[in-house]
């Protein structure tokens, strides 16, 4: 009993083994009470508000089941303590104190909890398929907050000084702060990733130097993971990401295809715009191609030669699609070139015609 006399006023009498034996027995019933009594009183409420399809008051409340019945065996002990001294605790000041302290803390305990559990399963809390890279790390933030808050909120009950503390942490975070500056750009650059929300996890992208393209499998603060064209995975950091444009490619709603064909100068006008015709309306034909922009036309005149462009849309992002239609549309290219006899040549030795997407 002397680790409590701080707390005792100094009036209390002497204690006996009856007092210890009832303090303890009211402990026991306090847990028995909040153990099989409380908690299933929460967790039928946390059933019933399921039910009714409120599952954010339902997780909260979740979260917040072991604060309260913490916070009930907190008022259990407080009562246990009165009767063993004698005394109520709230006449005296260090105890009054003490019991708000530990009320406070359980309070924000309970919030606490309730940030964890969205800190590691942000989705129910957004309702979205990808949750935001953002909202962890502002739950993360919420935490230290809530630490910080109920730190204060308890050390103002002791009329503790924490002007120096203050400074102290001030002083610090500036010396970590200079010495973290590159993570700190990461972590800023994945701030501005979330926000402005240029890609998401799944998609296909590729930086304008062409260093970088690939599928990305993750985003985080400070680093996105990228599988590349070879099932590499390559980790870069946000800061290269917001400082060079960037190509979704996964957002494309439809996907070019550009072919060059090369007609020797010896073909009759004729022929040549009634292949250019024939092609045209092959394309227009297929059903996966864009209408409103075909292009068959000779764009460029050599001596021996011209080139033929051919240039369409195909309706749709999927990359099987889009090499499908191509073929049909190459397959058809041919048979009417050979239908109308068209001579082509080959001015790099090469293919015959030439691929460009």
């Amino acid at each position: 009993m002397d680790l409590l006399k701080w707390l005792i006023p100094p009036s209390v009498t002497i204690l006996t083994w009856m007092d210890v034996i009832i303090a303890i027995a009211l402990c026991g019933i306090g847990w028995l009470f909040q153990y099989f009594v409380i908690k299933k009183i929460i967790n039928r409420i946390v059933v019933f508000l399921e039910n009714r399809q409120r599952n954010f008051q339902a997780t909260v409340l979740a979260q917040f089941n072991k604060a309260i019945r913490y916070a009930f065996m907190a008022s259990v002990i407080v009562i246990s303590l009165s009767y063993l001294i004698d005394v109520p605790l709230f006449t005296h000041k260090a105890s009054k104190n003490f019991v708000l302290s530990i009320i406070v803390f359980f309070a924000f305990k309970g919030v606490y909890d309730v940030l964890n559990f969205y800190t590691k399963q942000p989705l129910p809390l957004n309702g979205e398929e990808e949750a935001n890279v953002l909202l962890p790390f502002f739950l993360r933030i919420g935490k230290v907050l809530i630490m910080i808050f109920a730190m204060f909120t308890i050390a103002s009950f002791w009329d503790f000084n924490l002007n120096g503390f203050l400074t102290g942490i001030g002083l610090t975070g500036v010396a970590i702060a200079f010495g973290i500056r590159d993570t700190l750009a990461h972590v800023f650059g994945g701030m501005s990733v979330a926000l402005d929300n240029p890609f998401k996890i799944g998609d296909w992208i590729a930086t304008e130097d062409q260093k970088i393209e690939g599928t990305i499998e993750d985003i985080n603060l400070r680093s996105t993971l990228i599988q590349t064209g070879d099932k590499g995975l390559v980790y870069v950091p946000n800061s290269y990401l917001v400082n060079r444009p960037i190509y979704n490619l996964s957002r494309r709603e439809k996907r070019k295809c550009e072919h060059f064909l090369y007609v020797s100068t010896e073909n009759e006008e004729e022929s040549i715009r009634g292949a250019l015709s024939a092609i045209q309306k092959e394309i227009y034909l297929h059903n996966k191609t864009e209408k409103e922009m075909i292009h068959v036309f000779i764009d460029e005149f050599y001596p021996s030669y011209y080139r033929v462009l051919v240039r369409f849309y195909v309706a749709s992002n999927d990359t099987a699609v889009m090499l499908d239609v191509r073929q049909d549309i190459l397959f058809a290219i041919r048979q009417i070139v050979e239908e109308l006899q068209i001579v082509l040549i080959n001015p790099t030795d090469e293919e015959w015609f030439g691929t460009k997407k």
